[in-house]
């Protein structure tokens, strides 16, 4: 049965600001990022030097005097609204914090970008226009698609990415109209030599954005280290650096949209596995020569160092997250089998479990019963059993470690 539900969801546009837009935006974003990292370090300092906690009111207060000091007295020329929204972000970053969510929060950079964040109080928005606080002119905003029809926005928030690129972002209610119902269910085993592969043996190819442009990105970076920091030829150089890096991930960005999209059209439901890239991913001990077992290995590299690199060029994190919230968005159904599930352990004819084999092992013969298998193919297949067993417990969880998330 088709659907219309209500979410929240954000529209991003590039935009193009005028000089006295340019200037006033940079001022607010350095405020911001000033406000914040200034709130931090008082955070910090009150609970290292007191064992004392301060929260969001008491560094909101802190603002208001901030405000009225000589040194920080151009607070004042840009709207108030940003900084106390970046006070409520590091609110909101101490809280995962203590949920033992996110690590502990660090200090802003300005080599980074930045973003301030306007509240409904601090822009107009006459459903063709865009104006923030402080500002004459509407924001020149290249409409790459249109808003929904009536949409208010609620937030607004105007970021600067580290290539300099100007972006704002409008967050509105839209009804989303959920997708008809299908019968089919996929299961995708993840990997790095090939993106994904289904439980039908479909292969999807790892496009290895990172790797293609690996060689411009050294070269470029081996430019940044001879310039003399702070000269405007390293400032050239950074950027220079910034754009490859964002057209790699605007590359990697487009590919997952796209992919994700096409799955959760097409299929009803949708496995995976959950996967631990942090601990995959982590940096990993100098190793030894094996040639010269009493040699280390050049600048501590390891083995592993190429497989962590494209483990996170692959994005699978990134890849979840969306099929997370579109599932959710058109009436679609994500089963997530737990980490530990054996999933290329299991013989997916007869289900019997064989011992751990190493990332070089792609095809292996199964010694019950003689079926051979694609050692990717064989792992989708499994995973689509245990995610189907998944979906008809009504506690959502089965024997054997299988657990839905």
């Amino acid at each position: 049965m088709v659907k219309r539900r209500e979410f929240q969801r954000a529209y991003r546009f590039r935009f193009y600001p005028t000089p006295e837009q340019e200037n006033l935006l940079r001022r607010t974003l350095g405020c911001a990022r000033l406000v914040y990292n200034k709130a931090l370090e008082a955070r910090s300092e009150a609970w290292t030097s007191e064992r004392r906690n301060v929260s969001y009111s008491d560094t909101s207060s802190m603002l208001t005097g901030w405000k009225k000091t000589d040194e920080l007295s151009f607070l004042n020329d840009v709207s108030c609204v940003p900084l106390q929204q970046a006070l409520r972000h590091l609110q909101r970053a101490f809280s995962g914090f203590f949920k033992q969510e996110n690590a502990y929060p660090v200090f802003k950079k300005k080599t980074h970008g930045g973003s301030a964040e306007f509240t409904r109080s601090a822009f107009n928005w006459n459903g063709r226009e865009l104006r923030l606080a402080k500002m004459k002119e509407p924001l020149p905003i290249v409409w790459s698609r249109t808003l929904p029809k009536g949409a208010e926005p609620s937030t607004v928030t105007v970021s600067l990415d580290p290539a300099q690129r100007w972006h704002v972002s409008i967050l509105v209610k839209e009804r989303i109209t959920t997708l008809r119902g299908k019968s089919n269910a996929i299961a995708l085993d993840l990997g790095v030599d090939s993106f994904a592969v289904t439980d039908q043996g479909a292969v999807i190819e790892n496009p290895r954005h990172l790797k293609k442009s690996l060689e411009s990105l050294a070269r470029a970076q081996r430019s940044l280290s001879r310039k003399r920091k702070g000269s405007n030829n390293h400032r050239k150089a950074q950027l220079k650096v910034a754009r490859i890096n964002a057209r790699i991930a605007d590359q990697r960005r487009d590919f997952l949209h796209k992919l994700s999209t096409n799955i959760i059209r097409d299929n009803q439901t949708v496995i995976i596995e959950d996967l631990a890239v942090r601990n995959m991913t982590r940096r990993c001990k100098p190793k030894t020569n094996p040639e010269h077992p009493g040699q280390y290995l050049p600048n501590g590299q390891s083995a592993k160092s190429g497989l962590n690199r494209s483990i996170l060029d692959a994005g699978w994190a990134e890849f979840r997250r969306m099929l997370e919230y579109k599932s959710e968005w058109y009436g679609r159904q994500l089963i997530v089998i737990d980490q530990y599930y054996p999933s290329t352990q299991l013989c997916s004819m007869c289900g019997a479990k064989t011992a751990p084999k190493t990332l070089d092992v792609r095809e292996w013969t199964c010694p019950a019963c003689g079926c051979h298998h694609d050692r990717d193919g064989n792992a989708a297949k499994n995973i689509l059993a245990a995610g189907l067993a998944v979906s008809v417990c009504k506690d959502g969880r089965i024997k054997d470690g299988l657990s839905q998330e």
